[in-house]
């Protein structure tokens, strides 16, 4: 029987498609299949804020941020806190991507078109000491047009590709099986599914119209991770996180389903650290969703006062940004999966920004007028959408009215004024001398030596209470589902592993389907605040690696 294409693509996200084009420009034949409709081209990648890690780059030190490969795999080590036998290809993986951070990764996206703001910001901070968790440095570089900027060359190459016959796009294909019929996995088989004209991230049919089955050397799986599924990601869970949340809203579509983990895995290929993932904790339920339990993420400067369920501060330095699953584990273990931010409408204004590139229609549709007119604005128009309409969200003029509005939104009201207001006066206190022993207020005051922070994500330290800096805000933070850190097991050339360490014939995997790289990049914490570019470097290598072993 006669191959359908040299290579098979599993997955039309970010990785899939990097895999897709690097395959294209070898001169190798494709076929890139996917469950969703076409119009939903580059998955979740789409909506994110196309935020991308890089070392020693021109924007750093434009800021005068100074930053070096030797400290960037410092934090990346501290980070990940690699100690299981199977992290030995995570660790290789992670030695690589800084290695690509520090290097090309850069320049190969530039020559592609792809431009960056200027302002880096600074995600995971830490708070730990210089070997343990965090950026020592800002290393968060926001792509000019957000995740549709950061998608458009390689939509772009893919297209391209079919466009002179090396590319058969499969849209609506559902994969079901990988099975061999020689001495390699060459056949993936599945179901096709009706065609559907839901908007992009909305749920499509699921009505099964026909089957199919292709042939190829070689199959790449780059099929996502299991953030839509909820019952899988509490059977994963682990117990360092204590008990898993009763509620969670999501930060992917449902279709992110993980089944094809399962598929490969019944093919032989090697799953490894489950148990590793990334979720948000200060997640909101968006106001206009898409899919369903849609959330958003807040991402948050270093001012906000953040309380656990009972209203009492979480520990240092569970500060906003510095550590997300430090601060997960701490709020598993209070006994509630919900916590609060209290502050006030300067800081907010200041502050908050959304995850999302349809909530950041300024970066994303490259409007330098936009962006002008966010940093004008005494609340940024997607920020004051939430504050009118979301459910999360409580806005008043006096204490009083705000805890009561708190306690409104919760099955029991946990939140007491006076010990409320208290705690407030006494940091409020703490503003009025340049000296502190509050650790949050220090790290605003340090915050804002960055000239980034000062600019847009670091408001200057006031009271709280200070009528002028109002109304007082709360915001009740939910659990956000985001991303698996485990994944398929994989060596340096992108081969998914099976259980005894052999490469399965014909078999390979980038993106969040092999945890970033070697399954698990990222080891516990991701570093970053954004997976784009380990989609990017492990579908680059995946692409790279088949053209070079299939005729």
């Amino acid at each position: 029987m006669a191959y359908d294409a040299d290579v098979i693509v599993i997955g039309a996200g970010l990785a899939g498609l990097a895999a897709t084009a690097e395959l294209v420009d070898a001169g190798r034949r494709v076929i890139l299949v996917d469950q969703e409709p076409e119009h939903a081209i580059g998955g979740q990648a789409h909506w994110s804020f196309g935020g991308l890690f890089f070392v020693d780059s021109p924007e750093q030190r434009r800021l005068r941020i100074k930053d070096s490969h030797a400290l960037a795999l410092q934090d990346w080590m501290g980070t990940a806190a690699f100690d299981r036998p199977e992290d030995h290809w995570p660790r290789k993986w992670a030695e690589a991507y800084v290695d690509f951070a520090a290097g090309e990764k850069r320049s190969w996206l530039h020559g592609q078109g792809v431009r960056f703001f200027p302002v880096v910001g600074w995600a995971e901070r830490g708070g730990y000491d210089a070997q343990g968790h965090g950026n020592s440095v800002p290393r968060f570089h926001i792509t000019w047009g957000t995740g549709p900027g950061l998608l458009e060359p390689f939509v772009r190459r893919v297209r391209a590709g079919a466009a002179r016959g090396l590319v058969q796009l499969k849209f609506r294909h559902r994969v079901t099986g990988l099975s061999r019929s020689a001495g390699s996995v060459d056949t993936v088989t599945g179901e096709i599914l009706e065609p559907s004209g839901v908007e992009r991230g909305e749920a499509s049919s699921r009505v099964v119209t026909g089957d199919f089955e292709f042939r190829a050397q070689a199959v790449i799986v780059t099929s996502g991770g299991i953030g839509g599924n909820h019952d899988l990601v509490r059977a994963n869970w682990p117990e360092r996180l204590g008990t898993p949340p009763q509620k969670m809203i999501s930060g992917v579509p449902a279709h992110v389903d993980g089944k094809m983990l399962g598929i490969a895995e019944d093919a032989g290929a090697h799953l490894i650290n489950r148990d590793r993932m990334w979720h948000y904790t200060e997640g909101i339920q968006n106001w206009n969703p898409i899919w369903d339990r849609h959330g958003i993420r807040i991402l948050p400067g270093p001012s906000s006062l953040w309380l656990d369920a009972r209203g009492d501060r979480l520990p240092v330095p569970l500060f906003p940004g510095f550590d997300t699953l430090g601060t997960l584990e701490h709020i598993m273990k209070t006994g509630h999966d919900y916590t609060w931010f209290v502050l006030n409408q300067r800081i907010i204004g200041k502050e908050f920004t959304l995850s999302g590139s349809e909530q950041n229609p300024d970066l994303t549709g490259k409007s330098v007028r936009g962006v002008i007119d966010r940093a004008r604005a005494e609340v940024p128009g997607p920020v004051k959408a939430f504050m009118d309409h979301g459910v999360d969200f409580v806005v008043e003029k006096d204490l009083g009215a705000l805890v009561r509005g708190m306690n409104a939104l919760t099955q029991k009201p946990l939140i007491d004024e006076d010990t409320l207001r208290r705690t407030i006066a006494a940091r409020d206190r703490e503003i009025a001398n340049p000296f502190t022993k509050d650790l949050q207020v220090m790290a605003v005051r340090g915050a804002r030596k960055f000239l980034g922070d000062r600019l847009i994500r670091a408001a200057a330290p006031h009271r709280i209470l200070d009528p002028k800096a109002g109304p007082l805000v709360a915001v009740r933070l939910n659990i956000l589902t985001r991303k698996t850190l485990g994944g398929l097991e994989t060596d340096l050339s992108s081969r998914v592993l099976t259980d005894g360490g052999r490469p399965l014939p014909g078999v390979y995997a980038a993106g969040e389907a092999a945890g970033f790289g070697g399954g698990g990049v990222h080891g516990y914490r991701s570093l970053e605040g954004t997976f784009l570019g380990g989609c990017l470097f492990s579908g680059r290598t995946a692409g790279r690696a088949a053209a070079r072993a299939v005729n």
